[in-house]
């Protein structure tokens, strides 16, 4: 049950909102206090997991005048605390759950790898804690569902770190082809995103006040090695199946968040995966090795799908990994093709789009992290919500798993499962380690 506090002030502040031009931010205490403004008038927001990406993201969150940082909590101490003294933060934690337990915090921003990701959220978002949740948003099927299940069940407001859909160009490119200007849509090339693979290296000195076993919670403890601490090195903890899934979510979860926003499939996803080639046969890496070897070897076989109704989806446009087209699509309509990148649109004929553009040349959008802020705020929903995000890192966990099979899988969107295929749907969940259960 949501605490009947937090659900007050959630409808106090919505009424403040609508009521006064400027939002007018009230203290936690105030039903205790009266109506008098005080110094805690700013949601508390903390950070779980503040490295190569969770540390700017935070930082965004906090650059709002509205928001006040509690504490910060890293696996690592060391940056932990350096994160803290940067936003002047007094608490810095390496164990989650003491920030789960902190009354002060109503907001969460967690960036830690993808196989903690439903653990830390269900527990946040059931403690009624808001969630900005770094993509990908999970790291299978079975994981989504609780994450929803405890969000719903609460009502907080979960922004997926999708920032695209609040780039301006992005959503106007979407927009664009949702709204039929392309006309029907026949194809749509995305990039040939790479399942991960399997880790076996040994073991380098563990880092000072890093916490080991805590970093692999749910995963059974592997030797710690510094090219798997980082997300992307020689080839970091993003290439390995046991943490992450591969460049598949890394920047699959970008271009199928595109393709899903423009199609209009938001709530919805494949029917039908194709597989051309045989089954991938993930290599185990034992010692550090270029991160385009193993990408190169788990690019295949080439993957398509199909969606009730709509265009065969492709996976062959050639694009560098680290290219932000990777992050967008091709779309092929009647009238013409568009070509959606990160903060990116062009058209053939290149005069296919100018009106439209023209027609919504003031149109805005506040940044991802300010879009969350306002709907904690005002009760609306955010742009990257968290079924967005699901279904789209559904469609990536689907691709890999029809790419390590080696044959084509039938979805079934709505129940989320393959259909007829009962080793298919042994790849939905994964156990965690006893102790880090959800």
């Amino acid at each position: 049950m949501m605490n009947t506090t937090k659900q007050t002030r959630r409808e106090w502040l919505t009424m403040a909102t609508v009521a006064v031009a400027a939002p007018m931010f009230i203290p936690r205490t105030v039903f205790a206090q009266g109506t008098r403004p005080g110094a805690n008038e700013r949601i508390g927001v903390a950070g779980i997991g503040v490295g190569r990406q969770g540390a700017p993201v935070l930082s965004n969150i906090l650059r709002d005048s509205r928001t006040v940082g509690i504490c910060v909590c890293d696996v690592w101490k060391k940056r932990a605390e350096e994160i803290a003294a940067k936003h002047q933060i007094k608490d810095a934690y390496q164990d989650y759950r003491k920030v789960i337990e902190r009354k002060d915090v109503d907001a969460i921003m967690t960036a830690t790898p993808e196989h903690w990701r439903s653990l830390i959220c269900v527990a946040a978002a059931l403690a009624g804690k808001h969630l900005y949740i770094e993509k990908p948003i999970t790291l299978t099927i079975e994981d989504g569902k609780l994450m929803r299940a405890a969000a719903r069940k609460t009502g907080v407001k979960v922004q997926c770190g999708s920032m695209q859909r609040s780039h301006r160009i992005n959503d106007l490119a979407c927009r664009f082809i949702r709204e039929g200007r392309l006309g029907k849509i026949n194809e749509v090339r995305c990039a040939n995103y790479e399942s991960p693979w399997l880790y076996g290296m040994s073991a380098d000195p563990v880092p000072e006040d890093l916490d080991w076993n805590m970093w692999c919670g749910p995963v059974e403890p592997v030797p710690f090695n510094k090219e798997l601490f980082v997300p992307r090195g020689k080839p970091g903890w993003l290439s390995f199946r046991p943490f992450s899934g591969g460049e598949m979510t890394g920047w699959g979860t970008h271009g199928f968040d595109q393709l899903q926003c423009a199609l209009g499939k938001d709530d919805s996803g494949p029917v039908e995966i194709l597989v051309e080639g045989d089954k991938l046969v993930p290599p185990v890496f034992d010692k550090p090795t270029e991160k385009k070897v193993g990408d190169e070897l788990c690019a295949k076989p080439a993957l398509s799908f199909k969606y009730a109704e709509g265009p065969l989806v492709k996976l062959n446009w050639d694009v560098p990994w680290n290219s932000g087209q990777r992050g967008g699509a091709i779309f092929f309509g009647e009238k013409g093709t568009v070509e959606i990148v990160r903060s990116g649109m062009k058209s053939d004929p290149k005069e296919l789009a100018e009106d439209y553009w023209k027609e919504n040349a003031e149109h805005r959008l506040p940044s991802h992290e300010a879009d969350w802020i306002n709907c904690i705020y005002d009760g609306k929903t955010p742009i990257g919500e968290m079924e967005t995000g699901l279904r789209t890192a559904s469609i990536c966990h689907i691709l890999s798993i029809a790419r390590y099979l080696g044959r084509n899988l039938k979805w079934d969107p709505a129940k989320e499962e393959f259909v007829g295929d009962a080793e298919a749907n042994t790849w939905l969940k994964r156990d965690h380690r006893k102790g880090f259960e959800i």
